[in-house]
């Protein structure tokens, strides 16, 4: 990695879920970055794993800072977008804490499998013990660490369990080909480097605070 690289991806390398979703992308495969943000994800990627990487984006502010990395970047809707791509197109197609965000998750994964021959997915998980106890013992919508925002002002619209997530894609026969569970520390709960998603308990749900999928479908 160059100099460069490294002053540009400073503070990056302690986002552990970057650590986790690299580790299902190949050495210069071909990403698309759906809701890429600021771009950070895919410059780790690109200086990491030299993909070539492309993104997309709804913020013009996020787009701006994408551009300045140096990375090829398109503005709109995600969910508009991707209906246009060729199925197939990518080696894989992340989706980094953005689900929740989707109008319409259940087409969006659908089109995550849809273009790349892969796809990883994280998601900040509603089932976490913090969001637990926040509903039942304050009866307030939880503030935590992966979650960040207050309720009028999130931008997020669907959250899901990581029961949720799995029972959604056995519902679309997709397949689970890889899982990593974290704390709200960024510390490892659970590891599934397999297909399937059995052995994943409730002390194991609970724990988690963010979520790591990565997913293919089965046709």
């Amino acid at each position: 990695m160059s100099e460069e690289g490294k002053r540009d991806l400073e503070g990056v390398y302690d986002r552990r879920d970057f650590e986790e979703i690299g580790r299902f992308v190949g050495e210069g495969d071909r990403v698309l970055d759906v809701g890429c943000g600021d771009g950070r994800l895919l410059s780790y990627l690109q200086e990491g794993k030299g993909v070539k990487g492309f993104g997309i984006e709804l913020s013009l502010e996020g787009v701006g800072e994408c551009l300045s990395r140096g990375l090829s970047v398109i503005h709109g809707d995600a969910e508009e977008e991707i209906e246009h791509y060729v199925e197939g197109s990518y080696d894989v197609v992340v989706l980094s804490l953005t689900l929740q965000a989707m109008r319409k998750p259940r087409d969006m994964l659908y089109n995550l499998v849809r273009v790349g021959k892969k796809a990883v997915v994280s998601f900040p998980n509603f089932g976490h013990w913090r969001v637990v106890r926040s509903l039942l013992w304050d009866g307030h919508m939880p503030v935590t660490r992966v979650m960040p925002r207050a309720w009028y002002e999130t931008p997020n619209i669907h959250f899901c369990t990581v029961r949720d997530f799995m029972a959604l894609c056995g519902e679309m026969d997709i397949e689970i080909t890889g899982m990593v569970l974290l704390d709200e520390g960024m510390g490892e709960v659970f590891r599934l480097s397999g297909g399937g998603g059995s052995g994943v308990s409730f002390w194991h749900h609970l724990r988690s605070a963010q979520a790591i999928f990565a997913i293919h479908g089965r046709g």
